[in-house]
This record gives C-alpha cells, structure tokens and sequence, in this order.
C-alpha cells in the first residue's frame, strides 16, 4: 500500500471524526426544550401573560398559573425567559389546539427597576411571538412590578398599531404611584374626590404624560390591591392609594375598570399571588 493511499484514508477518517463531533456539539448544544415553530393558530385565540414583580422568579407565578389550569381550555405553552441583554429564549411548545394559552415571562435580571428595560424585554416577547403566531388580542396578569412593565409597555409602544392589542389586564399589588419602603410611608398620600393621587411620583407622572400613546377604550381591567388592617392601609409593600392610582390613570378611556380589595394576612403583598381568592377572581375576570 503507498503512502499516497495510507494518506488520503488518514484525510477519510480525520474528517469522517470532524462531522461526527461538529453533529455531536449542535446536538447537545441545541435546546431540546426550544420551542416549535407554529405559523397559524385560530384567528380568536387570546394568550394571557403573567409577569412577575420585583425579585420575581418562574415561583412567583407558578401557582396562579397552575390554579388556571385547572379550567377547561387553560394551558400553558410557553415560558419566556428575558436575559440582561434583552434578549429572549422560549421554552415550550404552543399547539394550535389550545384555546386558552398562558405564557410565564421570567427576567433574569429580575432587580432591575428599569421600567423602560423591562417594558423593552416585554417588548421582545409580544414582538416574536405575534411573528410566529399571529394573535391579534393578548391578556395580561401582572404582579407588583409587573404592574410597571405592562403600562411602560403601553406608554412606549402602545402607539404601534401592528402591535397585539390588550384585551383585559388584572393588576395584582401593583405599586403605580410609590412604594412603602422607598417613597410612599402608610397614610402619607391619598386620592382626591377625582382620583388623582394628591403626590404624584415620577415614574407615575412619566404615564400620565404618555397615555395618549395607548388606547383603553377595549380593555376590561381588574384591579387586586391587599390591606392587612393593621392602619397602614397598606399590603405591608404597597399602600392602597398607589394601587389605586392605577384608576385615574386610566381615566374614563378604559372599557370597564373595577376593584377587589383583600384584607387579613393573606392580603400581604407576596402572599396576594399565592391567594385562593385571587386565583378564583383572576379565573372568572379572564374566562367565565
């Protein structure tokens, strides 16, 4: 055998072992849970998106979501993970079948109290799926700082009309007008006879400022906000008035607005997403 033949066998074989290793690599470095390209889905399919609050993890929102499906229809198909850059990975698989799907938003860079970077990562998320799916109403449960991201969302990207439009939004804890621990102590603000919060926040007033950018007048909004009865007026985080603020805000443009106050110890503002009452409450607003 000559050295040409023994030497192109070497070639064959090293670049026979580098396609198998190149095959191997891409298989474990693709996702096995990434989710499945889908072009349609029934033209009336409404997805709900749950957005945690500060701190928040996948945890936070587990339980709502699993107390969801147990109601006929109710899946979740997706869970859409933000990382610091922005960028977003799904997890899952969205079936045309499903009627009523529910999508979990994690942030990674979930202490970032950046309303204008999480309204963007929000942005992200409606943005790629409505590509692949091509729904035109969404809804949205939001908790505490979750409350910020939806209305920044609005604020900055509510005028893009080939955006999904909201269809009904509940508003757990939600912190719109200051929060205990940094700059709204119990009983320091309050609501005037038309609503308006008599000190306005910054963050708060920036909403005001750009809610012509976002159109209410479809959207059916459910307001949760907790009080411990202990005198704070308060879920221990969030004083009733900030909550509350979240109706002036929205003025007389907002299909139809109303409240679910929370009292005892189950009213505590992490407990509000781990409450029973609030699971039924959210089930019957969204899909009774």
């Amino acid at each position: 055998m000559t050295k040409t033949t023994h030497w192109w066998r070497y070639c064959l074989l090293v670049l026979g072992l580098t396609i198998i290793g190149v095959s191997v690599l891409i298989y474990f470095y693709h996702p096995k849970n990434q989710v499945k390209e889908l072009t349609t889905i029934p033209a009336n399919t409404v997805p709900t998106f749950y957005l945690h609050g500060y701190g928040g993890t996948y945890n936070s929102t587990k339980n709502m979501v699993a107390a969801a499906q147990k109601q006929s229809g109710v899946k979740r198909v997706l869970i859409a993970r933000v990382n610091k850059n922005g960028e977003v990975k799904f997890e899952g698989d969205w079936p045309a079948g499903v009627k009523r799907p529910v999508i979990q938003v994690i942030y990674e860079d979930n202490r970032n109290s950046d309303f204008h970077y999480n309204a963007a990562g929000f942005h992200q998320v409606i943005t790629s799926l409505q590509e692949r799916y091509h729904f035109k109403k969404f809804n949205v449960v939001a908790h505490s700082m979750g409350n910020l991201t939806l209305m920044y969302y609005l604020a900055d990207y509510g005028q893009q009309q080939q955006l999904p439009q909201l269809d009904k939004y509940v508003a757990i804890a939600g912190h719109f007008d200051g929060i205990r621990a940094m700059d709204d102590p119990a009983n320091s603000n309050q609501l005037a006879a038309d609503g308006r919060p008599e000190l306005i926040k910054s963050y708060y007033q920036y909403l005001l400022d750009h809610r012509q950018n976002f159109d209410m007048s479809t959207v059916d909004v459910l307001n949760i906000y907790g009080d411990l009865e202990d005198g704070s007026h308060s879920d221990g985080s969030v004083t009733n008035v900030s909550s509350q603020s979240l109706k002036y805000l929205l003025g007389n443009q907002v299909h139809s607005y109303r409240e679910l106050l929370i009292k005892g110890k189950q009213a505590q503002h992490s407990q509000l997403h781990e409450n029973s009452t609030v699971d039924r409450a959210v089930i019957k607003f969204l899909w009774d």
